[in-house]
């Protein structure tokens, strides 16, 4: 047990699915999930450990933004014998021809966070994903045939991008904008575990579309069975 999760040791599968919203969760939970039980709820992020094609599989929630990611990252990984984490969450285009539903992974993240500044490195460290896990989902978009884009995402700490910076971003061919995946990254590169940001597009940045509230979280289907079938091939 630790501050923020009451589960215990051996409670969650060595794959963790990380969506940013609780709600999503249990969405995840209840649709996909076999044999699907709560096991924590502190601070109303749920987590549940369940069978996807008779394969462990847990989902549990990040909250928004770097620091909470971490904190829940970082207590999978070292309290809880997690080997993967793959988060499943939303993002906003920055190029004009992603349609809104579709999914993204995420081979690097690009960010302006300060959190890497932590580990003093005194260096720039350049947070990526698990190839393995990274090559494991791109088999799965395939398999599924589901187009789904890999490269630069971009981590950003500010949902009212007042500056403009994502669109900046846009112009070094960086696909998308979400709020968790270097923080996650990181975690899992000082801890020696794996860890793929797969996100569906909520909005575009380009053209101004955006899904509803309601769509963002029942409508995300493919990006959450490339990531349920990416934990069978982990498994």
């Amino acid at each position: 047990m630790t501050p923020h999760n009451k589960a215990n040791k051996g409670d969650f599968a060595k794959t963790v699915l990380m969506p940013g919203d609780p709600n999503r969760s249990r969405f995840v939970a209840e649709n996909f999930l076999e044999d699907a039980v709560l096991v924590n709820d502190v601070r109303g992020v749920q987590g549940y450990t369940g069978k996807y094609k008779g394969v462990p599989v847990s989902v549990m929630a990040s909250g928004m933004g770097v620091p909470s990611i971490s904190i829940y990252s970082y207590e999978l990984f070292t309290e809880y014998d997690v080997e993967n984490i793959i988060r499943i969450g939303s993002a906003g285009a920055l190029k004009r021809d992603m349609q809104l539903g579709s999914v993204v992974a995420g081979m690097g993240a690009c960010s302006d966070s300060n959190a890497a500044s932590q580990f003093e490195l005194n260096a720039s460290f350049a947070p990526i994903a698990s190839f393995e896990l990274l090559k494991a989902a791109v088999k799965s978009a395939e398999e599924m045939g589901v187009n789904m884009p890999v490269g630069n995402i971009y981590t950003s700490d500010m949902f009212y991008d007042k500056a403009g910076r994502a669109l900046k971003m846009a112009e070094y061919g960086v696909l998308a904008v979400e709020m968790e995946a270097a923080g996650l990254y990181l975690t899992a590169a000082k801890t020696g575990k794996n860890a793929l940001t797969i996100c569906s597009i909520s909005d575009n940045l380009v053209t101004g579309e955006e899904l509803s509230p309601d769509a963002r979280e029942t409508s995300f289907t493919n990006m959450i069975k490339v990531a349920l079938e990416t934990a069978v091939k982990m498994n």
